[in-house]
């Protein structure tokens, strides 16, 4: 695999003469829409020489039971676990079903197909849909809670065919941090007695005493001890009501990691990678600019379409671009092949368990053939 940067006066002809590429190729891996117009600074991934990847990598994938099935279908073969999102429960421990009105098992059935995993995710959301620190409160320190909680998870998990949890627990009170581990350590404890993985997601700390309330109420040491494995939360710097920046600049992910491996086996680690960008409205004004969720594959067509040069910051390893529409200035920041292979780089460095995609909604193919050419990917 290559990775080529568009330059003034490039068309995908001129590309695939100068590097001896099949166009389409070029135009299938990239997504390239008619008439296959490219934005200067777009990154492209040309496929050369496949080289057999010399490392494994766990690969696991969130999705919302509203996702495409074809989406699902292209995606699964490079997901060793599928991440159904979302299970909630009541302050008594009582499981919830996605609240979305539809039905997670065809998810189960093709993840099985493909021999990937399925795994329920458990979210403590309360009814507004955002994370709930009382529900978390509520059954973290109550043992009738807790184990109905458990009880109510084995029994849909053995009904519906989850082969593992994972717990996504946000906003943990800082008063409930040693009795969320000890809940950790709980399920997972249970689980691995019936058969079944355990992973914890964690918000992207870089010290032990890092203030905030994201931060405060996970002990990576305790909980990297409890489960069988961990998700780092690496991205959501730039965020739909901050500033614009990258999602996950490298410069901040690599801190978390070198932070997450004096405190949790390497072995034992996922990196989290967000599949998506925002596009910001200019200028940007706290509390009031909101940006707009944007995927990868959409961003370089707003590029194209008006005439913006995609440019690379060298400390974050990141895209972004300005355009005007409308009079209003947008600043977009997305993920591209350059920005991903940094983070391959990474879990390459440290050697990682493997790697985890908030989330696989939209289909961005370029991603996937990278990854594959690092790793081999670790199925059954």
């Amino acid at each position: 695999m290559e990775i080529y940067v568009v330059r003034p006066g490039d068309s995908v002809d001129s590309i695939a003469q100068t590097l001896d590429a099949n166009v389409e190729q070029i135009i299938y891996d990239n997504q390239l829409t008619y008439p296959y117009e490219l934005a200067v600074g777009q990154a492209l991934l040309v496929s050369g020489y496949v080289k057999e990847p010399d490392r494994t990598a766990a690969v696991s994938g969130y999705a919302y039971p509203f996702i495409s099935p074809w989406v699902l279908e292209q995606t699964l073969p490079y997901l060793t676990e599928l991440r159904v999102f979302s299970y909630g429960f009541t302050m008594e421990g009582e499981l919830l079903p996605p609240s979305y009105g539809e039905d997670d098992e065809w998810m189960i059935a093709q993840a099985v197909r493909f021999d990937t995993q399925p795994i329920l995710t458990l979210t403590p959301f309360g009814p507004d849909g955002n994370f709930n620190n009382q529900l978390i409160h509520s059954v973290v320190n109550d043992e009738a809670y807790t184990a109905n909680l458990i009880q109510n998870l084995l029994d849909t998990m053995g009904r519906k065919g989850y082969t593992g949890i994972d717990i996504d627990f946000e906003y943990i009170m800082a008063q409930d941090r040693d009795a969320f581990s000890a809940f950790v350590r709980q399920v997972a404890e249970t689980m691995r007695a019936a058969g079944y993985h355990t992973s914890v997601a964690l918000a992207p700390k870089t010290s032990a005493d890092q203030a905030g309330l994201l931060y405060e109420g996970k002990d990576y040491r305790a909980l990297g001890e409890a489960a069988d494995s961990v998700l780092l939360m690496t991205y959501e710097w730039g965020y739909t009501y901050g500033p614009p920046m990258a999602v996950a600049p490298i410069n901040q992910v690599r801190r978390v990691v070198e932070y997450a491996v004096t405190e949790i086996p390497a072995g034992k680690i996922d990196l989290g990678i967000p599949n998506y960008g925002y596009d910001w409205p200019l200028p940007y004004e706290k509390g009031v600019t909101k940006a707009s969720t944007i995927n990868n594959i959409q961003a370089v067509r707003i590029a194209v379409e008006h005439g913006a040069e995609i440019r690379f910051d060298s400390l974050a390893e990141s895209p972004y671009f300005t355009y005007e529409e409308n009079g209003v200035g947008h600043e977009v920041w997305f993920e591209d092949v350059r920005s991903l292979q940094a983070k391959f780089r990474l879990m390459e460095e440290y050697n990682l368990r493997g790697c985890g995609y908030w989330q696989i909604m939209q289909w961005f193919r370029a991603n996937w053939l990278l990854l594959q050419d690092y790793f081999y990917i670790l199925k059954g």
